[in-house]
Protein backbone atom coordinates (compact mmCIF):
# COMPACT_ATOMS: atom_id res chain seq x y z
CA UNK A 1 0.00 0.00 0.00
CA UNK A 2 1.34 3.76 -0.22
CA UNK A 3 2.68 5.22 2.45
CA UNK A 4 3.52 8.23 3.38
CA UNK A 5 3.53 10.37 6.48
CA UNK A 6 -0.01 11.64 7.70
CA UNK A 7 -0.08 15.62 8.62
CA UNK A 8 -2.27 16.30 11.94
CA UNK A 9 -2.62 19.65 11.42
CA UNK A 10 -4.69 18.34 7.47
CA UNK A 11 -6.27 15.21 8.96
CA UNK A 12 -9.27 14.50 9.64
CA UNK A 13 -11.30 11.56 10.80
CA UNK A 14 -14.94 10.06 11.21
CA UNK A 15 -16.86 8.84 13.87
CA UNK A 16 -20.51 7.33 13.01
CA UNK A 17 -22.90 4.62 13.77
CA UNK A 18 -23.28 1.18 12.05
CA UNK A 19 -27.03 2.02 11.57
CA UNK A 20 -28.17 5.64 10.38
CA UNK A 21 -31.42 6.61 10.93
CA UNK A 22 -34.15 8.34 8.89
CA UNK A 23 -32.66 11.66 10.49
CA UNK A 24 -29.43 11.60 8.73
CA UNK A 25 -28.12 13.63 5.87
CA UNK A 26 -25.33 12.68 3.26
CA UNK A 27 -26.05 16.59 2.22
CA UNK A 28 -24.63 17.82 5.54
CA UNK A 29 -21.78 15.56 5.54
CA UNK A 30 -21.00 16.61 2.03
CA UNK A 31 -20.95 20.26 2.90
CA UNK A 32 -19.02 19.49 5.97
CA UNK A 33 -16.19 17.54 4.13
CA UNK A 34 -16.56 20.26 1.22
CA UNK A 35 -16.11 22.93 3.91
CA UNK A 36 -13.17 21.54 5.25
CA UNK A 37 -11.27 21.11 2.02
CA UNK A 38 -11.73 24.56 1.55
CA UNK A 39 -9.60 25.15 4.49
CA UNK A 40 -6.93 23.22 3.99
CA UNK A 41 -7.92 19.14 5.05
CA UNK A 42 -6.45 16.86 2.20
CA UNK A 43 -6.15 13.79 5.02
CA UNK A 44 -9.22 11.73 5.58
CA UNK A 45 -8.97 8.87 8.24
CA UNK A 46 -12.10 6.10 8.08
CA UNK A 47 -12.43 3.35 10.16
CA UNK A 48 -13.84 1.27 7.39
CA UNK A 49 -17.09 -0.20 9.60
CA UNK A 50 -20.44 -0.21 7.87
CA UNK A 51 -22.98 2.66 7.93
CA UNK A 52 -21.68 6.02 8.44
CA UNK A 53 -17.63 4.57 7.65
CA UNK A 54 -18.84 3.64 4.42
CA UNK A 55 -20.80 6.52 3.10
CA UNK A 56 -18.19 9.05 4.24
CA UNK A 57 -15.85 6.71 2.29
CA UNK A 58 -18.00 6.48 -0.54
CA UNK A 59 -18.19 10.21 -0.89
CA UNK A 60 -14.06 10.62 -0.22
CA UNK A 61 -13.92 8.14 -3.37
CA UNK A 62 -16.01 10.32 -5.21
CA UNK A 63 -14.52 13.77 -5.28
CA UNK A 64 -10.79 11.73 -4.91
CA UNK A 65 -11.15 12.45 -8.91
CA UNK A 66 -11.32 15.81 -8.58
CA UNK A 67 -9.28 16.44 -5.31
CA UNK A 68 -5.56 15.78 -4.29
CA UNK A 69 -6.99 14.05 -1.31
CA UNK A 70 -5.65 11.11 0.60
CA UNK A 71 -7.81 8.48 2.01
CA UNK A 72 -6.69 6.15 4.99
CA UNK A 73 -7.80 2.80 5.96
CA UNK A 74 -8.08 2.59 10.09
CA UNK A 75 -8.87 -1.14 10.46
CA UNK A 76 -9.08 -2.28 14.24
CA UNK A 77 -8.28 -5.76 13.37
CA UNK A 78 -7.63 -8.21 10.20
CA UNK A 79 -10.90 -9.83 10.55
CA UNK A 80 -12.78 -6.84 10.59
CA UNK A 81 -14.88 -8.25 7.63
CA UNK A 82 -14.96 -11.90 8.79
CA UNK A 83 -18.86 -11.28 9.70
CA UNK A 84 -20.02 -8.91 6.85
CA UNK A 85 -22.03 -10.74 4.25
CA UNK A 86 -20.43 -11.86 1.04
CA UNK A 87 -21.69 -8.50 -0.78
CA UNK A 88 -20.23 -6.42 2.13
CA UNK A 89 -17.10 -8.54 1.78
CA UNK A 90 -16.87 -7.46 -1.45
CA UNK A 91 -17.21 -3.87 -1.62
CA UNK A 92 -14.47 -3.68 1.73
CA UNK A 93 -12.21 -5.33 -0.19
CA UNK A 94 -12.37 -3.23 -3.15
CA UNK A 95 -12.17 0.07 -0.79
CA UNK A 96 -9.33 -1.17 0.50
CA UNK A 97 -7.99 -1.07 -2.80
CA UNK A 98 -8.85 2.49 -3.32
CA UNK A 99 -7.34 3.71 -0.04
CA UNK A 100 -3.66 5.51 -0.23
CA UNK A 101 -3.09 3.68 3.12
CA UNK A 102 -3.83 0.73 4.90
CA UNK A 103 -3.67 0.82 9.32
CA UNK A 104 -3.88 -2.19 11.10
CA UNK A 105 -4.33 -1.53 14.62
CA UNK A 106 -4.36 -4.65 15.82
CA UNK A 107 -3.57 -7.40 14.31
CA UNK A 108 -5.60 -9.77 16.30
CA UNK A 109 -9.59 -8.98 17.31
CA UNK A 110 -9.94 -8.06 21.14
CA UNK A 111 -12.64 -6.61 23.46
CA UNK A 112 -11.08 -3.07 22.53
CA UNK A 113 -9.46 -3.02 19.18
CA UNK A 114 -12.57 -0.81 18.17
CA UNK A 115 -11.57 1.63 20.78
CA UNK A 116 -8.12 1.30 19.59
CA UNK A 117 -8.81 2.33 16.10
CA UNK A 118 -10.49 5.30 17.23
CA UNK A 119 -8.17 6.95 19.63
CA UNK A 120 -5.31 6.35 16.34
CA UNK A 121 -7.47 8.55 14.43
CA UNK A 122 -8.06 11.06 16.83
CA UNK A 123 -4.42 10.76 17.79
CA UNK A 124 -3.57 11.94 13.97
CA UNK A 125 -6.29 14.12 13.25
CA UNK A 126 -6.59 17.56 14.06
CA UNK A 127 -10.67 17.54 13.34
CA UNK A 128 -13.75 14.63 13.77
CA UNK A 129 -16.95 14.59 11.75
CA UNK A 130 -19.33 12.83 13.85
CA UNK A 131 -22.78 11.07 13.54
CA UNK A 132 -24.33 10.54 17.25
CA UNK A 133 -27.90 9.84 17.99
CA UNK A 134 -26.71 7.27 21.22
CA UNK A 135 -25.22 8.95 23.76
CA UNK A 136 -23.36 5.06 25.20
CA UNK A 137 -22.06 4.24 21.89
CA UNK A 138 -18.43 3.97 20.58
CA UNK A 139 -19.11 7.29 18.81
CA UNK A 140 -20.10 8.74 21.92
CA UNK A 141 -16.79 7.71 23.40
CA UNK A 142 -14.82 9.03 20.43
CA UNK A 143 -16.13 12.07 20.61
CA UNK A 144 -15.58 12.91 24.08
CA UNK A 145 -12.01 11.39 23.77
CA UNK A 146 -11.83 13.55 21.01
CA UNK A 147 -12.97 17.05 22.85
CA UNK A 148 -10.44 15.92 25.56
CA UNK A 149 -7.77 15.93 22.90
CA UNK A 150 -8.61 19.18 21.76
CA UNK A 151 -9.91 18.00 18.38
CA UNK A 152 -12.58 20.05 16.68
CA UNK A 153 -15.84 17.92 16.25
CA UNK A 154 -17.85 18.99 13.73
CA UNK A 155 -21.42 17.34 14.01
CA UNK A 156 -23.39 16.09 10.86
Amino acid sequence: MRDFVIEKAKACAFSGHRILENGFSTKQLEFTINYLLNNGYNQFLVGMALGFDTICFHYLEKIKTSQDIKIIACIPCKSQAQMFSLKQKFEYERMLSVADMTVFVSQEYSNTCMQKRNRFMVDNASCLVAHIIRDKSGTANTIRYAEKQGVKVYYV
